[in-house]
């Protein structure tokens, strides 16, 4: 029975489908993870400037992703288990709280569903051994990054390197490239956009990127190798020129405001990721 799903080929419909199920379910957990890491973040950070000032903690009761259990923040309606479905609990209940009628965002489904067909395509694409579990759980990490930089300008060191070392170790036996190239990769990710932060600093005196920026290129470099680096960066920058000009042009783009960097890295990498090797294919033969 579990051949059926596990360690099948790609293009393997019942593999990608069951995949594609069990992401709806981890979307779920990651709209936990995306709303709470940021609030952990600063409980941490009141809770250590309260203790080296000598203060009281500010924070005392526990809060992680399990506790306290999931509920409405405005009328503070425990979610239930079948209000808690991926997608079908949303239509159910149309898209608002039993309790207090407050509206719903569309972003927890939206989050669930594109979980859920990114989980199957990469089970369809790399099949479901060892290289499209690895895959599934890299999406993951890159979903969950991309609406909290999104949301907040941060990148968690929480996040950023369990998916470093994570590429490193699964390309012990070169699931997607060499362990050489996976640590130049790392290497050379992080260095490139630290020159560049340093770079942009001495000129302006401004900082034009965080630190987790760094990080997430690194991880980027951990999993694809050192080669697919400067397709990333043209990537990320087509991508952030495209979105930032859709921004503008609709107005959600205000003058002054920062613009995180991150989610645009995670969508080049995903893109490198999956189709890197055939891009860089194709512009080589069109160089030849």
């Amino acid at each position: 029975m579990v051949d059926l799903f596990l360690f099948t080929a790609p293009q393997n419909a019942l593999s990608a489908g069951f995949f594609g199920i069990l992401g709806l379910l981890i979307g779920s957990f990651l709209n936990v993870v995306i709303h709470r890491m940021p609030i952990m973040m600063q409980r941490e950070s009141d809770n250590y400037v309260a203790s080296e000032s000598g203060k009281e903690l500010v924070h005392t009761s526990p809060y992680n992703l399990i506790v306290p259990r999931s509920a409405c923040p405005h009328c503070k309606h425990p979610i239930s288990a079948w209000e808690n479905i991926p997608i079908v609990s949303y239509l159910v209940i149309g898209g608002k709280c039993r309790g207090c009628k407050a509206h719903i965002s569309i972003r927890y489904p939206t989050i669930e569903a594109l979980t859920g067909l990114l989980s199957g395509y990469m089970i369809w694409h790399f099949g479901s051994g060892t290289a499209g579990m690895a895959a599934v759980v890299f999406v993951w990490f890159l979903i969950a990054m991309t609406f909290i930089d999104a949301d907040t300008q941060l990148l968690p060191d929480d996040l950023t390197l369990p998916l470093l070392w994570g590429g490193l170790l699964v390309n012990l036996y070169s699931t997607f490239t060499s362990l050489d190239n996976a640590v130049i990769g790392a290497a050379a990710g992080y260095l490139s956009l630290w020159s560049v932060y340093w770079a942009f600093k001495l000129i302006t005196g401004k900082e034009g990127m965080g630190y987790g920026d760094f990080k997430l290129l690194a991880a980027l470099g951990a999993w694809m190798g050192w080669s697919m680096l400067p397709l990333i960066i043209l990537l990320s920058s087509a991508v952030g020129a495209i979105i930032g000009v859709s921004m503008i042009v609709l107005g959600k783009l205000g003058k002054g405001k920062p613009i995180p960097f991150g989610p645009y890295l995670a969508i080049a990498g995903l893109i490198a990721f999956v189709w890197g090797p055939t891009i860089n294919r194709q512009y080589l033969g069109l160089m030849a």
